[in-house]
């Protein structure tokens, strides 16, 4: 395959993934802080982002998409912690009836937007809130293969998380026709 157009997508979450929380605060180390338009002082969480992060994920076959909640806050201020460029941020619809009732049903609020964003594409989504629930109904409306990868937010993402994530897009990139 050639160009980014035709890559598969990641859709990225930072909370959890990056930023790994829940745990006891010394258990995570603290990375020295690069130029970004956020300081630690405002968010100290921020020094929980492994630099290591950057070059991982870049060498992964996919287009990076944010789908965060730190919206376009992830270009200015984790992107340029861990080297990535800009990328492309998924805005997140407003509240509405049917986000209400797919939390009742255990559905994320942003399994939809991303399936809509996907418009047909391979995807991975790695996010510490995926559910069996998010799996079914992206597999019920979703044409094309996706593969909804929940991290531990205690953790972070892991070389077993980079490892099936590349197997997972290497897999998606061999397929013809696609």
């Amino acid at each position: 395959m050639t160009g980014s157009a035709q890559r598969p997508l990641l859709f990225l979450d930072v909370d959890g993934p990056l930023i790994p929380f829940g745990a006891a605060p010394e258990r995570y180390p603290s990375f020295a802080t690069g130029a970004d338009g956020l300081g630690d002082d405002a968010n100290p969480l921020l020094s929980r982002i492994d630099p290591a992060h950057g070059p991982r994920l870049s060498a992964l076959p996919c287009e990076i998409v944010w789908a965060t909640t730190w919206m376009a806050d992830a270009n200015d201020c984790i992107a340029p912690r861990i080297g990535l460029p800009r990328l492309a941020v998924v805005r997140w619809p407003e509240p509405s009836d049917t986000e209400e009732q797919d939390e009742r049903d255990g559905l994320h609020w942003k399994t939809r937007a991303l399936v809509d964003w996907a418009a047909g594409r391979p995807f991975a989504w790695v996010d510490d809130e995926v559910t069996d629930t998010d799996r079914v109904w992206v597999a019920a409306h979703h044409p094309g293969p996706a593969l909804l990868h929940r991290v531990d937010p205690r953790i972070g993402l892991t070389e077993g998380d980079y490892a099936a994530l590349e197997a997972w897009f290497r897999r998606q990139i061999r397929v013809p026709g696609r």
